[in-house]
């Protein structure tokens, strides 16, 4: 096995969980290698060794012919090896030119140099194509310009081997199209660029090898992209051939549960009118700074209403707050699951019971813990959710069974009306398929489902009805008998853009 970056025999093991066993492959410099897998299969924690971040229990690295081990972060930096986590790590409160040079400010005499610091976060944003000014304080910003942020603080380390975990997970296709062609650049430059991502179509396109990982076993390299396909790749993946991932069914739809009337908020430019009813999956599509995210935001609580009123089952609702919301029988699981889904820092056991705790309690003061483990234990039955105990800390699960996670505490109490933002965000084909068909029970068993998504086949795959947004405002809705991927482009797509419209 030869290659400028060389992986030897890599495992890893935690507490009752083999995360990685016996890895072996190598990269060439000049060339784009892709990782792929199903969510937990070990391509974050490979990741993770290659950063520092983690240590192996066994095997070795090597680069240019010499083992290297890294102690920490900092010294796989030393070594120019990037590492670019689906999970941003920025720091909110401090400004876009900080976090661009975060750990490497220019200063003189013990003074950060500030023209030097805001010349070069702004040469490093126009590369990127980002028109942000680099004061801006990066909690204010939409996740897409935070993914791109974190981009360009990696890029800027002048890295001779670049990792990337799932970077277009919030980009918009023109933001997508400027990361391929910078990391096409890196690649005529002699850079090794590990690609991972759960969209087959992007490692085509840009990869020129693949690995493809299961349950912390390298089970298959194809060193040549031409002899290999989206079949073969994702029965590798998941151990079974997937036809349809989506699996839509039709079903029975009730009564109207949710009706908005003229809502108007942060986000929304004009009042949306919409309703949704018990057994129905409304599909929202739009492209990023839509509104989508915006209008789910203000029906939960999280943003306040300037107008419009809000109805369920008839009634109306006055939503100020989450908890008026979960009252209410609405649940909203959130597009960066991160920062305002998983508690990050508590385990999987009271993630899954923090919305119903309060009907676990003995003589009025006391947990039932066994009411609590029981009820976890349930949803990770159910969920097929992977974690080695209920006392592992969420943090250190896969993306997907975050989700799951997510999920299984919002399923814990009674609801009416389950709003989905970007819930498939950096999750493997096999546990989309799952998460789609957890849906359609949900449906069938009388919940109206509201699901969000920038992936246009995902909204039209799974969606009764899809509504389209674009600037903030509903643009029209369109029912599953009358709706293509050419249609809804077109209405989605800035009435500026008329000559990229699909003809």
């Amino acid at each position: 096995m030869d290659g400028y970056l060389q992986f030897k025999g890599i495992s890893k093991q935690f507490p009752g969980v083999q995360a990685l066993d016996d890895v072996s492959f190598s990269v060439n410099e000049g060339s784009i290698h892709g990782l792929v897998g199903e969510n937990g299969a070990g391509k974050s924690t490979l990741l993770k060794i290659l950063s520092g971040a983690y240590t192996p229990t066994k095997g070795s690295i090597f680069i240019d012919g010499k083992e290297i081990r890294f102690k920490s972060t900092k010294s796989a930096i030393d070594s120019r090896v990037a590492v670019i986590y689906q999970e941003l790590n920025l720091v909110p409160e401090m400004n876009v030119a900080e976090n661009l040079l975060l750990g490497h400010l220019p200063a003189k005499h013990g003074f950060i140099q500030t023209s030097v610091l805001d010349n070069i976060a702004a040469r490093q944003l126009a590369l990127l194509l980002e028109d942000i000014d680099p004061h801006t304080i990066v909690k204010n910003l939409p996740i897409a310009q935070r993914q791109m942020i974190e981009i360009g603080k990696a890029l800027l380390l002048n890295a001779k081997i670049i990792a990337f975990d799932e970077p277009t997970s919030s980009l918009s296709e023109n933001e997508k199209k400027q990361l391929f062609t910078i990391i096409r650049s890196m690649k005529k430059q002699g850079c090794v660029i590990i690609y991972v991502s759960h969209l087959l179509n992007e490692i085509f396109e840009l990869c020129d090898s693949v690995s493809v990982f299961r349950d912390g076993k390298l089970i298959k390299t194809f060193e040549d992209m031409r002899l290999v396909n989206n079949d073969i790749i994702v029965k590798k993946m998941v151990g079974r051939s997937i036809v349809d991932i989506y699996g839509y069914k039709s079903r029975e739809q009730g009564e109207t549960v949710l009706e908005v009337k003229g809502l108007k908020g942060p986000g929304i430019q004009k009042p949306v009118n919409f309703s949704v009813k018990s057994g129905e999956v409304l599909g929202f599509y739009g492209l990023v700074g839509a509104g989508r995210s915006e209008l789910m935001r203000i029906i939960y609580g999280l943003s306040e209403k300037e107008s419009g009123s809000i109805f369920l089952n008839g009634k109306e609702v006055f939503i100020k707050n989450p908890g008026n919301a979960l009252v209410s029988g609405i649940v909203l699981c959130p597009e960066d699951r991160m920062r305002e889904g998983i508690i990050p820092v508590r385990d999987v056991n009271e993630n899954i019971n923090i919305t119903v705790r309060k009907h676990f309690v003995k003589f009025g003061i006391f947990l039932d813990q066994v009411k609590e483990r029981q009820n976890a234990t349930d949803f990770i039955d159910k969920l097929k959710i992977k974690t080695p105990s209920l006392e592992q800390l969420v943090r250190n699960l896969s993306g997907g069974n975050q989700q799951k996670v997510i999920l299984a505490r919002f399923l814990s109490i009674e609801t009416k009306v389950i709003i989905m933002d970007e819930p498939t965000r950096g999750i493997d084909v096999g546990t989309k398929s799952e998460i789609y068909q957890l849906i359609y029970k949900l449906a069938e068993s009388g919940k109206a489902i509201i699901f969000v998504s920038s992936e246009l086949p995902e909204v039209l795959g799974i969606s009764d009805r899809v509504i389209i947004m674009r600037n903030g405002q509903k643009v029209t809705e369109l029912d599953r008998a009358n709706v293509s991927e050419k249609k809804v482009l077109n209405f989605a797509l800035p009435e500026n853009n008329k000559q990229n419209r699909i003809s």
